[in-house]
């Protein structure tokens, strides 16, 4: 659990001090935790909103020829207790209209939630424990988002955000009940 807060904060030490001009945005907001969006079998595990912070870099040129994505860092605290999670990844951004934006995203992430139950089956403490814990079957995940960006302004925007984590049977076996986030997030324009 504390690895997890560690490498976040880590992470937004290392990013504000020695790349600060690399920075692009920032971006913060709430997030409903583990919704009901295609498997709604373990929505009813874990609640209490997320609160998700990000901070996405200028696209380096080596990533031109993937269409440029820009690398994020970011850190979601659950503020039930439940999962909380790290991670860090690549973002694209597609123009809509002048001031809407679509932006799919993948990455990596670390969590604090639970893996498996610590009961042996048919213990009715398992029970108990299965019923309110998503069970992520690995403490490495992949990160898959997409969000809908509204600009207010030149530094300023608005962010619709879907996030889905899970290891995907590749990071992982056995127990992947995933966790799908939605929330809304403020953005600022770092660049100059």
């Amino acid at each position: 659990m504390h690895r997890v807060y560690l490498s976040i904060l880590a992470s937004f030490a290392m990013a504000g001090t020695a790349f600060a001009d690399l920075l692009d945005e920032a971006r913060v907001g709430v997030m409903q935790h583990n919704v009901c969006v295609t498997d709604c079998n373990n929505a009813d595990k874990e609640d209490g909103p997320n609160i998700s912070a990000e901070l996405v870099f200028k696209s380096p040129d080596f990533l031109s020829v993937v269409l440029a994505p820009r690398p994020y860092v970011m850190g979601s605290l659950n503020t039930s207790g439940n999962t909380s999670y790290g991670a860090a990844g690549l973002i694209w951004n597609f123009s809509l209209t002048e001031r809407l934006s679509f932006e799919p995203g993948v990455g990596y992430a670390l969590h604090d939630g639970a893996l498996e139950s610590p009961f042996p089956q048919g213990d009715p403490q398992g029970d108990a424990f299965t019923s309110n814990h998503v069970l992520l079957g690995s403490e490495d995940l992949f990160r898959t988002s997409l969000a809908l960006n509204y600009a207010i302004s030149d530094r300023w925007g608005a962010q619709v955000l879907y996030e889905h984590l899970s290891h995907g049977q590749i990071l992982g076996n056995g127990r992947n009940q995933g966790l799908d986030n939605v929330g809304l997030r403020v953005t600022y324009a770092l660049g100059n």
